[in-house]
């Protein structure tokens, strides 16, 4: 695993509050050229450390109302590669995790209505060879959506700072 410094977290808290922020801000905020920040955010795709960017789409804006996510006990725990394997079939299906707990895995899905929600779980999700039976949360809301933080400081050093949902970071009190 690549070692990252203080900078490559700097920029790694500054693109991922705003992935469409130009190269020339993140190096003003940083004090570096545009190449170093070009540089380092290549590197930072190049080992995983960064592995997407994008938008994200409002699910309610193209019907989807119904979000929900769905425990599964699997007859077998080795029947996962299967099961994931027809799970990734069903396009609603938009996240899956093998867990421990009471269940096998875990899938985030959306549908458009409880109507498609049922066809989903009854038909599709159950009729999956290996399945052997599910359990149903219906997320009302959500609350809180954001990445992992990022500490640029050291735990010796000041801790960053969050006011009002972007993190800053205060390596001095006096400023």
């Amino acid at each position: 695993m690549e070692k990252i410094d203080k900078l490559d977290k700097q920029i790694m808290e500054i693109i991922s509050a705003n992935a469409r922020i130009p190269f020339k801000d993140v190096a003003a905020v940083c004090g570096v050229s545009r190449a170093a920040i070009h540089q380092r955010v290549q590197r930072l795709i190049d080992t995983n450390v960064i592995i997407g960017s994008g938008y994200n789409i409002n699910p309610k804006s193209l019907g989807y109302n119904t979000c929900t996510y769905v425990g599964i006990r699997l007859e077998k725990g080795s029947m996962y590669a299967g099961v994931v394997e027809e799970l990734n079939k069903i396009p609603e299906i938009v996240e899956c995790h093998y867990t421990t707990g009471p269940y096998t895995m875990l899938v985030k899905l959306y549908a458009r209505d409880n109507e498609q929600l049922m066809d989903l779980l009854n038909r599709k999700i159950q009729g999956i060879h290996g399945v052997d039976s599910t359990e149903t949360l219906i997320s009302l809301d959500q609350s809180i959506k954001k990445e992992v933080p990022i500490c640029i400081t050291e735990i010796s050093e000041d801790k960053p700072k969050v006011f009002g949902g972007e993190a800053k970071i205060i390596l001095d009190e006096d400023e």
